[in-house]
């Protein structure tokens, strides 16, 4: 018999994206997501409505609505995690065999805005959902960390045993504070807890306020494109489609070490120059930006670069794709959706 796997930020970027390929793969997914207002909610509900989830049933809060393209393989429903009792509620109905936590007020950006905006989703909703594994004999987690947790260290490639206690972000803040409630829970409760430090990812359906949504929606628009420390940063791009192969590893398939705590960087492994980034998206545009350089941003950093000897070698884990097959695949999506 298949896992039953709940999927938190089901109308995420990557939480979209990760149903889909569990669908496919036939399992039985319930996703969970509170349709927040940072960014456009209709593109939340268009990710939603990919998988067959009405707009009007989806709005509702606490109403589990059938797909209408899956049936019952796939369900959602409009929760808060920092409503306890409906969560705990829905983990005691409905049984799961594995949890996938996405769910999080996303941004290092936005974290200096509205600090208080965070403390919310990324530390009680993490705590809730730990505390409802710990209830209902959920044996293995999965949650979303991120290379944000790493700073402005100089120790490049990022490697999962470095330092982390210096981080420069709220948002940041919160991802390292998820990875030690994950080590309590795991040592006090006997859970599989399993973080991954996401490194910018990017690709079709992809978020309106990461690098390269913003970067060709100003471009497509002839906007100007603010470049950040003058364009001397330096990211490790990874797409879509990797992310979610090595997240559905961790989901579905044993580790070859038998840690009940593990953390793994989860990129590309190879950095990208941010004006190189550009120049890629330019050429696939065929239009030349136009480009504001900037200082450095409070919260930012310089570069980030994953080690990814861990996580190969312990899922045989190997991204794939190519930063100009990604762009090219991000643009066909983003010409389709918002121009044509």
């Amino acid at each position: 018999m298949k896992k039953k796997i709940l999927v938190t930020g089901a109308a995420g970027f990557i939480g979209f994206h990760l149903i889909k390929k569990l669908i496919e793969l036939g399992y039985n997914v319930i996703g969970l997501d509170n349709i927040n207002d940072y960014y456009d909610i209709n593109l939340k509900f268009a990710r939603l409505s990919q998988l067959g989830i009405n707009k009007i049933e989806g709005k509702k809060f606490n109403y589990l609505s059938k797909s209408n393209l899956h049936d019952e393989q796939f369900q959602f429903i409009r929760l808060n995690l920092e409503d306890s009792e409906l969560l705990s509620t829905l983990f005691k109905t409905q049984n799961f065999d594995i949890v996938c936590n996405l769910a999080a007020q996303a941004g290092v950006r936005y974290s200096i805005e509205n600090p208080s905006a965070y403390t919310g989703s990324n530390i009680v909703g993490f705590l809730n959902v730990l505390e409802c594994c710990r209830y209902n004999n959920i044996k293995r987690l999965v949650y979303a960390s991120s290379s944000s947790v790493y700073g402005n260290s100089c120790e490049v490639p990022f490697n999962e045993i470095a330092n982390i206690d210096k981080p420069i972000s709220l948002y940041a803040a919160s991802k390292k504070s998820n990875e030690l409630m994950a080590h309590t829970y795991s040592h006090l409760y006997n859970i599989q807890t399993i973080g991954l430090r996401f490194f910018t990812v990017y690709g079709p359906w992809g978020r309106p306020d990461m690098a390269m949504f913003l970067f060709t929606d100003a471009i497509v628009n002839n906007k100007s494109i603010n470049v950040f420390n003058d364009g001397n940063l330096s990211r490790d791009f990874t797409y879509i489609d990797d992310i979610i192969e090595g997240v559905i590893r961790t989901l579905l398939e044993d580790s070859k070490t038998s840690a009940l705590y593990k953390i793994y960087n989860i990129g590309n492994g190879q950095p990208v120059e941010l004006l190189y980034f550009i120049e890629s998206i330019e050429k696939e545009l065929g239009i030349i930006a136009v480009k504001n350089m900037m200082p450095m941003q409070p919260g930012d950093v310089q570069q980030t670069f994953a080690d990814m000897s861990s996580f190969k070698k312990n899922y045989d884990y190997e991204p794939k794709t190519g930063v100009s097959k990604g762009i090219k695949e991000f643009i066909s999506w983003y010409k389709s959706y918002y121009i044509i």
